[in-house]
């Protein structure tokens, strides 16, 4: 099915859901969808609805679900927390961690991090779009932006935090996440570009929590560096390990 939306609304049997002006919009004026047509409608909590539309005007809308198709399925705990980067950059990165199955995006301030603005509703409406095209049943979140120092402090201490260590000095990634059982917390740690400071470096190599990792032999510009975590991570100890035909 072509048409996938993420809807926070109660998915159910018989329920009708309204739609704003801006989802009427879409489907009216850029699917060229209109009332009768079917669509699919999905969040982590229902799963996902074969759903039709009811009403299809200028500025609202209205679905009817019909029949679950798919259930809510549990995912693996993933953080992944970077170095904000350059806009078209960042924005490519949000994307395909949401395809990847990351569950919140953490964006961390460190020493070498070039300032950036970053708008959270953009990065939102970025993973939400991701989700609807991957056929993901949930958004990751977007945590607001923090200093390292910040987010060390404030660790949960049943997380563990890989750091993608470029200087060379981490375990190879693969054997490291081996080590991991699934299903624990996890969170996966990318500096900017330029790479951790040595002050930085050393202060997460004291924590208990930490566990350094290299990613071949080749330097990875920081958001390659990401999505390549993310991928061997989801390989090892993830959701690909179980994967299911959709």
């Amino acid at each position: 099915m072509a048409t996938r939306l993420y809807l926070p609304a109660v998915l159910t049997a018989g329920a009708g859901i309204d739609l704003d002006a801006a989802t009427a919009h879409r489907l009216r004026t850029v699917l060229r969808l209109a009332a009768g047509a079917v669509l699919a409608a999905f969040n982590e909590r229902d799963g996902e609805w074969l759903c039709r539309i009811n009403e299809l005007g200028r500025s609202r809308g209205a679905l009817i679900a019909e029949r679950q198709t798919h259930p809510a399925a549990p995912e693996p705990d993933l953080w992944l927390l970077f170095a904000p980067i350059k806009r078209a950059r960042l924005d490519w990165l949000v994307e395909k961690a949401t395809e990847l199955g990351v569950t919140e995006l953490r964006p961390v301030w460190t020493a070498r991090t070039q300032p950036e603005r970053l708008n959270a509703d953009r990065l939102r409406a970025l993973a939400v779009a991701a989700a609807e095209q991957s056929e993901r049943l949930s958004v990751p979140e977007i945590a607001e932006a923090a200093s390292l120092d910040q987010v060390l402090t404030n660790w949960p201490p049943s997380r563990r935090l890989v750091v993608c260590d470029e200087t060379g000095d981490g375990i190879p990634a693969v054997t490291a996440l081996a080590g991991l059982s699934p299903g624990t917390p996890a969170a996966l740690l990318v500096g900017p570009e330029g790479g951790f400071s040595e002050t930085e470096l050393d202060a997460l190599g004291k924590l208990p929590i930490v566990t350094r990792i290299g990613l071949g032999p080749r330097i990875l510009r920081a958001e390659t560096a990401a999505i390549a975590a993310v991928a061997v991570f989801q390989a090892i100890c993830g959701d690909w390990r179980r994967h299911r035909s959709r």
